[in-house]
């Protein structure tokens, strides 16, 4: 949940929260993704994760319209100078399918032109091929659930064009995130929800980002928080409980710009019955403590 701090985006403050109540530690994973961890012990019915961050993205370098038709071979030569065989790889979720192949073809998938316009025209190329349409695909969904309907989310185009930028022999990975929506923007992706695009790496550019959702290049509205080879590497919450229970996740998502203090939100706040619940159950451990040293 901590953006990252790379390139052009810092992150200034974060600031983690849990209710019931723990301590959090942290590291860095391979990719280089700060992962925090906990563990709550003790019984209870719900768990309240919130997390602030404070984002400051520069100005994005503007790219060039094309490449030179020699940056294939340039690339190629970026590729055999370190290890990038994780990222060109299939993963779980960005696999060649029939139905993978049979897009690339209607959308002239094969080394031509330079890397920078192919990928361009990919990018634009999903986003008008596929509809976004909410929850009529899971976050366990195979590609090909999206590419049969021709309908998805985020996620569904994001692993669909990295599987096909990984068969150019183009490191790509998927990125996870936020998205600030402004009011001029006509953007496809939900407002409340995290975001995900795709970072291609390129001769002379470095990692650039393509958003196939909204036909966008990655830019200052887009606030990195973790890369990876698909969702499985990133997921913004993992991890499992002990006991018989069923399960609903809620989730609230809200990006602004930083001008003003951040104001309060209750889609954002913890729960007022998981406070009383946190405080009741601090009532009951001092009670316990006190009945200990009596004895």
């Amino acid at each position: 949940m901590q953006p990252l701090t790379e390139g052009a985006q810092h992150c200034l403050k974060f600031s983690l929260a849990t209710n019931p109540r723990t301590h959090a530690l942290q590291y860095k994973d391979y990719l280089g993704n700060v992962v925090h961890y906990f563990d709550i012990p003790g019984e209870h019915n719900q768990l309240a994760i919130v997390a602030e961050s404070l984002v400051h993205v520069s100005t994005m370098p503007t790219l060039p319209d094309a490449l030179s038709p020699d940056s294939w071979r340039d690339l190629d030569e970026l590729v055999q100078s370190a290890d990038y065989e994780d990222l060109l790889l299939p993963s779980e979720f960005a696999h060649p399918s029939e139905l993978l192949g049979a897009l690339a073809s209607e959308l002239d998938v094969r080394r031509r032109d330079d890397p920078l316009t192919l990928l361009s025209e990919i990018n634009s190329g999903i986003s008008a091929a596929f509809t976004y349409s909410p929850q009529t695909t899971e976050v366990d969904s195979p590609i090909d659930d999206a590419l049969r309907d021709r309908k998805g989310v985020c996620q569904d185009f994001s692993h669909i064009m990295t599987a096909l930028v990984r068969g150019l022999g183009i490191p790509c990975r998927y990125v996870s995130g936020y998205l600030f929506h402004g009011t001029e923007d006509n953007d496809r992706s939900a407002q409340d929800a995290t975001h995900a695009w795709v970072e291609a790496l390129l001769p002379d550019l470095g990692w650039v980002g393509f958003d196939p959702t909204n036909n966008l290049m990655a830019a200052e509205r887009h606030i990195r928080v973790a890369v990876g080879r698909d969702y499985a590497d990133v997921p913004p919450t993992r991890g499992v409980f002990q006991g018989d229970a069923k399960t609903e996740l809620s989730v609230a998502v809200k990006v602004m710009p930083s001008e003003a203090p951040i104001p309060e939100d209750p889609s954002l706040a913890i729960p007022e019955q998981l406070v009383l619940q946190d405080q009741h159950e601090q009532q009951r451990q001092q009670l316990q403590q006190q009945q200990q040293q009596q004895q």
